[in-house]
């Protein structure tokens, strides 16, 4: 048995997003079921839905930042009541059993790997569909609880765009006394202005103009720089504890490790188009290091709701209609957001 949603699908690679229908599975024992109210855009969709990714499974429903209310749960279900404001992030199931999902870490699951929202293959060997939709059958294993000082709208963007900007925040101890840097103001960097502020971590922005000084400044940042001026990076070098990279561009690395101090690390989460080249001596001469992160585990992306609750962090949003999505990616494209879309579910 199965049950009908409306959702927004593409059909190829380069055909837009249109209106159709999807399957959602039977509420197993341990399933949580919920009426999605909200889903954010986030790029890592385009990417997938235009096979920039690899190939993709069509039809494809994107949608990894989802917020809803509960409409029924399984029988065997102890942390959610029909009722309860939930959300899903970027997977939906992982193997739970390798020392990763052991460890809590299960977006870095190896065996075989944590199964994504959408452009997956879940346990019931079926591909995966996301939020781009009006409901939605989760494990409550994977389902985070949203706290009411959060609205449904702002929440969402939070399961990708918050959890991936908290994690590296908080993996490299950024807090009191730590000198931050976020290359990019767009919807990753504008939450870790946010959030790295909450820290207590001195923050400074990094972006090619200073086009949105005034809401970096606004957001949290104590100082705001452009990139394209050369002296930026002669005025900065050796300030930074941790810069956080929130663009797939291929930057110039060596630029940017020299605003490292001693042992300081600068920290991947956009992937760029080409090969990273990483000047050996930059490293070297600094015992400097250049690393990833990825999301965040299920406990982590709690930790951080709650934390933006207690902190009053939220990301800055534009909520549109689903019809709209597809300008909204062309939007997203040309950076044309401030600073993420989320569609209102009840326009599907």
């Amino acid at each position: 048995m199965t049950t009908t949603v409306s959702a927004y699908a593409a059909d190829s690679a380069t055909t837009p997003l249109t209106k159709t229908t999807i399957e959602r599975r039977d509420v197993g024992p341990h399933d949580v079921a919920f009426d999605i109210k909200f889903a954010g855009i986030c790029h890592s969709d385009i990417h997938t839905v235009r096979g920039e990714w690899g190939p993709a499974k069509y039809p494809l429903v994107p949608g990894h930042e989802i917020a809803g209310i509960v409409t029924e749960v399984g029988p065997e279900v102890t942390k959610f009541k029909v009722g309860d404001r939930v959300g899903v992030g970027c997977f939906v199931d992982s193997c739970r059993e390798c020392a990763q999902c052991r460890a809590g870490e299960e977006q870095y699951c190896d065996n075989p790997g944590m199964i994504g929202t959408y452009n997956a293959i879940g346990r019931d060997g079926k591909p995966t569909q996301g939020g781009y939709s009006t409901a939605i059958v989760v494990d409550e294993n994977y389902v985070l609880r949203i706290p009411e000082s959060i609205g449904l709208d702002q929440a969402a963007p939070l399961l990708c765009a918050g959890i991936t900007t908290y994690s590296p925040l908080r993996h490299w101890k950024a807090g009191e006394g730590s000198r931050v840097a976020v290359i990019g103001l767009g919807g990753l960097g504008h939450l870790a202005v946010k959030l790295a502020a909450a820290m207590g971590a001195e923050v400074t922005v990094l972006s090619q103009s200073l086009k949105k000084m005034e809401d970096g400044l606004r957001l949290g940042a104590e100082e705001y720089y452009a990139t394209a001026d050369a002296d930026t990076f002669t005025k900065l070098a050796g300030r930074f504890d941790l810069i956080i990279n929130t663009v797939s561009a291929n930057l110039n690395l060596s630029d940017y490790l020299g605003l490292l101090k001693v042992n300081g690390t600068l920290v991947e989460l956009g992937m760029p188009e080409n090969p990273m080249t990483v000047p050996a001596g930059s490293l070297i001469f600094g015992r400097r290091s250049i690393s990833g992160s990825l999301i965040g585990g299920i406990a982590e992306t709690q930790e951080m709701l709650d934390f933006c609750a207690e902190h009053d962090v939220t990301p800055e949003i534009e909520v549109i209609e689903a019809s709209y999505v597809n300008e909204a990616y062309e939007r997203v494209l040309s950076s044309d957001v401030r600073y993420r879309f989320v569609i209102d579910a009840s326009t599907i």
